[in-house]
């Protein structure tokens, strides 16, 4: 049964022999929300994005601009970034299977952290080639410099107005989207460098520029490393820790006793999930309070698949997690 397929009976209930009960009582989708529209708009802007790179490319190295190749490198983070959207739209659409039983909803992330260590890679190059300019300065070309520029400029205010156009809410859209505006940066850059050069005839603003540049890409990698990172560890999204949700659920749910042995993570981007013991102060109403902490957890933190052990009244047996993690 593929995660888009899958579903749980309201009535459905797994009774183990350690005293607990686990309940489901929510009706959920794995597949993300997505339209063909948001398909199209992704792929028609990582063509656009990936064709200009490789112009940047080739202009840096007929104009010898840095500053250009820097951009370039940064145009490569977008385009990684809407390959990534692009990933995940086709691949979560996938069926599972035995051995996947998410489907490879988790392939964005793993590319994510690939991406990351490239982009570092790049910005090592980058500072590397412009403390040699900065020690044998370089002629740049500034009529395809400029030219070369002011045309990446206009890529990503088109990419930009594509990516905005109708449902620009959804993660990866958004996601994609801001990439582009930061590039758009990394193009002003390098019309600056043009300009200088051509009025004063500095070339080390080439260099300078190209460096300022690669902050912006070190900047993105550092934060999609520490983002992918996070997931493929499985640590608690933002804003839904263990501690949060213990503390909504015993403020906000009737008839809830005590909360245990919370563990939440994510699947993929934006795609939480969570496990926990819910002790009823009642018995008799195991069934309604679990029913009302998978509603409470999806209104408050957007998770979409929570699995709720019942803590019978007067059994304390700890799930194993807690115990792995409570040794030293």
């Amino acid at each position: 049964m593929s995660p888009s397929q899958h579903r749980h009976d309201p009535n459905h209930r797994h009774s183990h022999s350690d005293g607990h009960s686990h309940s489901h009582s929510h009706d959920h989708s794995h597949a993300p929300t997505v339209t063909r529209d948001n398909e199209r708009k992704v792929l028609l802007s990582f063509g656009l994005i990936f064709a200009f790179m490789l112009v940047e490319v080739v202009g840096g190295l007929l104009s010898g601009s840095l500053a250009l190749l820097a951009d370039a490198g940064h145009m490569l983070t977008d385009a990684a970034a809407l390959a990534l959207a692009y990933a995940a739209f086709r691949l979560g659409r996938r069926l599972a299977d035995s051995r996947r039983t998410f489907g490879y909803l988790r392939f964005e992330v793993v590319a994510g952290f690939i991406n990351a260590i490239t982009l570092f890679a790049i910005v090592a190059w980058i500072v590397v080639e412009a403390w040699q300019r900065f020690q044998q300065p370089q002629v740049v070309l500034v009529g395809p410099m400029l030219g070369v520029a002011v045309a990446g400029l206009l890529v990503n205010i088109l990419v930009f107005w594509i990516l905005t156009r109708g449902d620009s809410e959804h993660v990866n859209i958004k996601g994609a989207a801001l990439h582009v505006l930061g590039d758009l940066l990394g193009s002003v850059g390098a019309i600056v460098a043009a300009l200088v050069i051509h009025y004063t005839g500095w070339m080390p603003i080439d260099p300078i520029l190209s460096v300022v540049v690669s902050l912006l890409i070190l900047r993105s990698a550092w934060k999609l490393l520490g983002k992918s990172l996070h997931i493929l560890l499985e640590g608690a999204p933002e804003g839904a820790t263990p501690e949060d949700i213990e503390r909504h659920l015993m403020a906000s749910v009737p008839g809830v006793a005590a909360v245990h042995h919370v563990h939440v993570w994510s699947i993929t981007s934006g795609r939480t999930l969570a496990t926990l013991h819910v002790r009823p102060v009642d018995d008799a109403d195991a069934r309604r309070v679990t029913q009302a902490v998978e509603a409470a957890l999806h209104a408050q933190f957007e998770i979409e698949h929570a699995t709720v052990a019942v803590d019978w009244n007067g059994s304390a047996e700890p799930c194993s997690l807690a115990r792995a993690t409570a040794t030293p």
